[in-house]
């Protein structure tokens, strides 16, 4: 998987986009910048997008290529980004460290999702805010982007299930229009959800 992501990534351009999502864009409106991490950042569109905002932020991904890609984009808006070449099934987070995680198109195996997403509990403060955008089993129908094989896309039923320690503030099932470099184009279909940790 690691060569694969590399390979995608090794082109000049930026497969989803330089320009942050949308649904990111429209929660960090509500919050006061602090510490936030963004797990499978990929090209960095997202967190250099929250540090432009003055949020403090960590970016997990495991490969290379797109670390690379990341700093220059970083370097291009004049913000730092701490960027960790990390593998998540290695992930061990600081117990309520952050006031935000971004969870944006990140797609694992049953067993290392439920892991992830326990560990996004633990590493969030009380009072942080899970911010997350995914495709829905669903989106198999379309061509917008996305894994092929059904048991990496989600449903609400596992989102629910995953996070049922969080305060829900917002839960939808979604069918938009992605516009996100060539990587995500078109309409598809997204689970959106905001928790908060009590």
């Amino acid at each position: 998987m690691k060569d694969l992501w590399n390979k995608r990534y090794s082109t000049e351009e930026y497969i989803y986009g330089k320009k942050p999502n949308e649904f990111l864009k429209e929660e960090l409106k509500k919050i006061t910048p602090g510490k936030i991490l963004f797990l499978g950042e990929g090209e960095g569109r997202n967190a250099v997008y929250a540090a432009k905002l003055g949020w403090e932020v960590d970016a997990i991904d495991f490969s290379e290529e797109a670390k690379k890609k990341a700093m220059n984009l970083a370097k291009e808006n004049y913000v730092t980004i701490n960027y960790f070449l990390k593998d998540l099934s290695e992930f061990t987070p600081l117990s309520n460290h952050y006031d935000a995680v971004g969870y944006f198109y990140l797609h694992l195996d049953e067993e290392l999702r439920k892991n992830i997403h326990k560990k996004i509990i633990e590493t969030l403060k009380p009072s942080g805010k899970l911010i997350l955008e995914v495709f829905d089993k669903e989106q198999l129908k379309y061509n917008s982007g996305g894994p092929k094989d059904e048991s990496l896309l989600y449903s609400l039923e596992e989102i629910a299930e995953d996070f049922i320690d969080l305060e829900f503030e917002k839960f939808s099932r979604e069918k938009i229009f992605l516009n996100e470099g060539i990587g995500h184009k078109g309409e598809a279909i997204v689970i959106r959800f905001v928790g908060l940790k009590p």
